[in-house]
């Protein structure tokens, strides 16, 4: 874990780095802030108020230096302390992939012990097919589906907004969409690796249930990587909510990034990135440590 927790600040840095370098190559701050409009003279007055006239790597240590105690200044277009931005945007984020999470999950862990019970058969096929499908499909083409199917032509559900919570069952399907094939896949590895096990035969022979021997015996062992996994896939959907958000308008931290993109907006872009990098990290060492205390080895030798 100590050697983990090394590389992930290593990563964190490497993150904060690279957003920092990218929006400076992306062109003049100073005239993406000025407009089309201005003169010199507005150019080289923004230049000066932001600090942007000082050597770049002087620039870096001063934003690395107010990064690491919370501070990413001010955004340039909505006018505000850019954490006040990503806080007052979080909850809807945050709200999206859980919800998403748990779509997946209800979807997957059936799938994958289904397909675990009947190795070989057309219905295992059918779950491959259905997770390759799953993992091949454009996330925004098929909100975009689902819009026009169950927001437009049956009225069952809201395209945009989260004015009530049917408006997350939609963003949460297509953002599920992205993490049930490999939890299927990982449910049904498991399962078949733990029906294959002594003491599956040993329940066997003591006359248990079907049912039992499936869900008490089987799948609690193989749900222990599936859990550890389903931590990282939470942080591979808060990454992925900024297409979600934009093509359902949810004005989460992914819209603002959206936002903030369009309109040059770069302390908000560099922030962004750097808490989504920071939240899958902290997930990514949760998966670690859960994945430790699960194991059955750490109780039993």
């Amino acid at each position: 874990m100590l050697r983990r927790l090394g590389v992930a600040v290593l990563v964190a840095l490497t993150v904060l780095t690279l957003a920092f370098l990218l929006t400076r190559v992306s062109g003049d701050l100073a005239i993406s802030i000025a407009g089309p409009n201005a003169t010199s003279e507005d150019i080289e007055t923004i230049r000066r108020v932001y600090g942007l006239d000082r050597p770049v790597w002087v620039q870096y240590l001063d934003w690395l230096g107010r990064a690491v105690q919370g501070d990413f200044g001010e955004s340039y277009f909505f006018r505000d302390r850019v954490a006040n931005l990503i806080l007052g945007r979080m909850p809807v984020t945050l709200t999206l992939g859980l919800v998403g999470l748990c779509i997946a999950l209800v979807v997957s862990l059936p799938l994958g012990i289904l397909a675990a019970v009947r190795e070989g058969t057309m219905l295992d096929r059918a779950v491959g097919i259905v997770a390759l499908v799953g993992q091949a499909m454009p996330s925004f083409w098929l909100g975009l589906v689902l819009m026009i199917i169950f927001g437009l032509q049956l009225a069952w559900l809201p395209i945009s907004g989260v004015e009530s919570w049917q408006g997350y069952i939609l963003p949460g399907v297509v953002l599920a969409f992205s993490a049930i094939p490999s939890l299927t896949r990982l449910t049904r590895s498991g399962m078949i690796e733990a029906l294959s096990s002594d003491y599956i035969r040993t329940a066997r022979a003591k006359g248990l249930t079907r049912f039992s021997i499936l869900v008490k015996h089987g799948f609690r062992n193989a749900a222990i990587p599936v859990v550890s996994i389903a931590a990282v896939q939470l942080g591979f959907m808060l990454g992925g909510s900024v297409v979600i958000e934009t093509v359902f308008a949810l004005h989460g931290v992914g819209f603002l990034a959206w936002e903030s993109i369009s309109k040059n907006d770069f302390p908000v872009v560099q922030a962004v990135v750097l808490v989504l990098a920071l939240i899958y990290i902290g997930l990514t060492l949760l998966a670690d440590l859960l994945n430790a205390v699960l194991d059955p080895r750490l109780r039993t030798g």
